[in-house]
Order: structure tokens, then sequence, then C-alpha cells
């Protein structure tokens, strides 16, 4: 079992951007014994309240549900890919939910021994729950149902984080196989990047071995390929080995297995490395940062994201910017304040304005990090359905336009000064550099024509005006029930409450936003 963390490598402000990536990931043994699931609900550890465990995740619902999609980015060229995480698939062992792996173990403070009881357990929120499956196939039809529903929110394909070598008796080292056979089972044309992960089992590889162990998939239809027929490579902390290391991998890749590569590293820090990766590498990227203090959107000095984007360019190599909701990790004792949808409506316009040509979301399912946009009990649908109008608009380059009233409610389940009834010997705290902490409910509003908000927090009523297309209302968050009216012209066009309410004593700390929209969870 490996636990890793990356260093937190940071010379100047702007590095800090790039942040440090932990990694896990656990051999999971099914015959653990099983906690009663009746003693997390007594614990309030469910986060959902409101998911219906026996519904099976849509294999294709509707787009975004104001606007209308375009295609994956074959015409307009800008593509948006979902960082895919191994170790949190839909299920890990097929038993219903409130009985499974994530329920009892990495939910439960006293999970898995134990071993992340001073947190308040391991996680802090879990894919949506299904169905047992009767398909002795089920771990790739879940597959296939995340590609399903990346494909519903505009997303043009995964980047797969290979942590392990195929031979790997984990269970999770199929993973990236299996997701190339889902993609091509469902739709070829969602595509599959490779992106091993240089902080895992790959890191410690050769160069000819690394070579070996991804010439495995690339011939598989889903691989992602540029139009000349080069596969695209993007390793996760690329900066592991130097430029000569690469080389030596690039030559071996063509040499022994006729595969001509474009190389697409991602840094950690980036600023200190382009120049010297920049003959061998076809784009470039970066992890980022996952707070708006990291995330500037008019900031060009040495190192903002801004600069990273421009200096690339003048490199000539394209640039995949990394786009992201928020940043939580109770076992690393660390979050960053993301805002609400600050965080996120800031990656997206450097996106935009830098003209990036690829987007990686980050993450589609690292729960660990507290990262994922993948449906989830914390957020349901809802933050997918919200990320599908900005996929629009950095596809097309206009913001779309708005065909139905909708209001997506952001907030946290507890103020963060909270004390939980069991408090972590090791709370979460800060990240240094971040944006200042908040404790506010965010209505996010997409409306066909201007309108009255009202959001009761706790009893009290607060009324905002929003204009028609997108607005925000933000209004200081207290304890208690959370519920959103959207009134025109003295009727209600929209409404919602949020699954969760603001406690007072929460079960345990939990700094992640939550997610909750008038139009489902």
């Amino acid at each position: 079992m490996a636990d890793s963390v990356n260093a937190d490598a940071r010379k100047r402000k702007w590095v800090s951007i790039e942040g440090s990536r932990g990694r896990k990931f656990r051999a999971v043994a099914i015959g653990i014994a099983l906690v009663s699931s009746a003693l997390l609900v007594a614990a309030g550890l469910r986060l959902s309240g409101g998911v219906d465990p026996n519904a099976r995740v849509d294999a294709a619902v509707s787009s975004h549900p104001a606007v209308e999609l375009p295609d994956n980015g074959q015409s307009t060229g800008k593509m948006v890919f979902a960082h895919y995480f191994p170790p949190y698939p839909l299920s890990i062992d097929n038993l219903p939910s409130g009985e499974d792996y994530y329920a009892t173990q990495y939910l439960n403070p006293n999970g898995e021994r134990g071993a992340y009881a001073a947190f308040g357990g391991f996680l802090r929120d879990r894919p949506q729950p299904r169905p047992v499956s009767a398909d002795p196939q089920w771990r790739q039809r879940d597959l296939e149902d995340e590609v399903r529903q990346a494909i519903d929110a505009g997303i043009s394909g995964f980047s797969v984080d290979i942590l392990t070598k195929s031979s790997n008796p984990l269970w999770s080292s199929s993973v990236p196989s299996e997701l190339l056979a889902a993609s091509a089972a469902v739709d070829p044309a969602f595509e599959i990047m490779l992106m091993p992960d240089m902080n895992g089992e790959l890191g410690t590889l050769d160069p000819a071995n690394l070579a070996g162990e991804l010439s495995q998939y690339a011939s598989s239809p889903s691989v992602f390929r540029l139009t000349d027929n080069r596969v695209v490579i993007s390793p996760f902390l690329a900066e592991k080995h130097d430029p000569a290391w690469w080389s030596q991998f690039l030559e071996i890749m063509k040499a022994r297995y006729g595969i001509e590569v474009a190389f697409v590293p991602l840094f950690l820090n980036s600023t200190t490395n382009m120049d010297s990766f920049a003959s061998i590498s076809y784009g470039m990227s970066t992890w980022g940062g996952r707070n708006p203090s990291f995330n500037p959107v008019t900031d060009t000095g040495i190192g903002s994201p801004l600069d990273q984007v421009n200096r690339a360019h003048a490199l000539g190599k394209i640039w995949m910017q990394s786009v992201s909701f928020q940043d939580a990790r109770p076992r690393q004792s660390v979050f960053d304040e993301a805002q609400n949808t600050g965080n996120l409506r800031n990656t997206w316009q450097i996106a935009r304005e830098s003209d990036s040509e690829w987007v990686q979301l980050i993450s589609w399912n690292d729960y660990s990090e507290g990262t994922a946009f993948a449906p989830s009990e914390g957020h349901g649908r809802a933050l997918l359905d919200l990320n599908a109008y900005f996929v629009d608009w950095f596809k097309t380059g206009t913001a779309p336009a708005i065909t139905r009233d909708i209001a997506y409610v952001t907030y946290r389940n507890q103020l963060s000064s909270a004390q939980p009834a069991l408090p972590s010997v090791s709370p979460m705290i800060l990240r240094a550099g971040s944006s200042p902490v908040r404790d506010t409910i965010e209505v996010l509003t997409f409306l066909v024509d201007g309108a009255e908000v009202k959001v009761t927090v706790g009893g009290t009523t607060t009324t905002c005006r929003a204009d028609t297309g997108m607005d925000i209302c933000t209004v200081p968050s207290a304890v208690g029930a959370v519920s959103v009216s959207v009134v025109r012209n003295g009727t209600e066009v929209s409404s919602a409450k949020t699954h969760a309410d603001v406690a007072s004593t929460p079960a345990v700390q939990n700094m992640e936003y939550l997610v909750d929209s008038s139009f489902r969870r």
C-alpha cells in the first residue's frame, strides 16, 4: 500500500499556483469486516440525505439543462479532458450503498482499521451510489456509464492517471485498459489521454520499461491521437526526469514499437521547466492551484497562470489549462478556499482568454483531494451540469444563450469555525497563500430574463436582483436550512432546497463545498 506526497516546491508567489499533489492508492480487501451502515447514519456521515441508492447512474440524461452543447470539439478544435483517477470508481466492491467500501471504510472515521481516525476519516465525498449489479462485468459497465456521463457534459475525453504497471495485482491496475475498452464500446470519439503518473510506480521505471508499459495502450481506437496519428502522452510530474531521460523514452517508443509520440509534459512547477522541455514537447501543462488567489484572471506577472500560457505559446507549444472547482484534503490537513464557484469561474476565464487549446478538469473523481466533478453524494449531478455551461463557452468562444431558468447553490454544511462532534487531531487548515476563508452561500443563476433571487438561510431571507444570463447572489452562511426562490413579476420561476443543512455541530470537519440546483441533483 502506497501513500505518496509530492514535495511542495514554491520559490515565488505565483509558483504556488502549481501546488503539491498528495497521492494515494490502496489495495482493497473485499473480505474485510464491514461496519454497520446504521452506525454511519447515526453518526451523521451520509452526505447526500436524498440520493436514491437504487437509481442506476444515468446512461445519458440531458446536457446542461439551460443550454445546448456543441460537439466534442471536432469542429472547434478545443478539447476538454477530465482527469480520471482509477482508485475511485463508481463501485469498489458491488455491494449495496451503506454496506460498501466507501460507506464502511472511506467515509467511516474508524474505517480501514482506524488508519485515518485522527482526521475524521479518509474521504468526505463519494460517487453517487448505484444498485448492486448482477452483471459479472459490472466494473466495465460502470466505466461505460462514466464515459456516458462525461460525454453528456460535453467532455471530450478522460486523461487517465496510470499509477501502476498493468501487471500489478491491485484491481485498479487494469482500469486504464478497461477505460479504453469502455470508450470504444460507447463512443470511440471520446478519447483517452495517457497520463503516466511519475509519482507512482511508473515513476520508478527506466525509459525502456516505461515505453513497454505505455506501448500496450497505443493500439486502442480510443487512445488520444493527433490528426497526424501521434499518440499523446502527458506524464504527471514530468520534471521527475530530465529532458534527456524523456528523449530516450521517445526514441524507444518510435524505434522499438513504431509509435510516434506527441509529448505534453504536465509539471508541478512549470516556471522552471518549460524552456528545458520545449525542444521535445508538442505542448505543456501544469497541475495548477485551487483558489482564486492562485488563479488571478488579469495578472500576467512571472509565474502567473496567464504568463505560463503566454510562455508556452511563445515557445510554439499548445497549452492544456487546468480547470478546478475546489481542493480539501483531510489526511493532509489542508484545504483551499475556493470561494464557492469563484475558483471554477476564474480557471475557466483563464482558459478562454488565454486561448488555451485544451483544458484538463482536475479532477473527474479524485475524492481524496476533494476535487471531483463526477456525480457524487456531495454535489449530485449539479456540479457537472453547471460546468457544462463553461465547457460550451470554451469550445465555441461565445457565452451560451440561456434557455431555462436555473439556480445553482454552493455552500458548506458547516461554518469554518464549527467544532465537529468528532474533532480531528490535525484539522484541515487553509493552504498558505490561499484566498481567505469565508462562510458564504452562493446562488449562481442562469436566467432567460431578470428576476429576484430570494435566499433563505437559517430563517433569514436576503433578496438579490439577478440579471439576464449568468449572475451571482452571495449571502452570509448561518446554521439552519437553506432554500432559494427565483421570482419574476410576482411568480416563482425556479426554486431549490439544499440536501444538507448548515449544522452547528457537524459529525466531522468538512471543508468541501456542496452543490444543489433547481433542476436536479
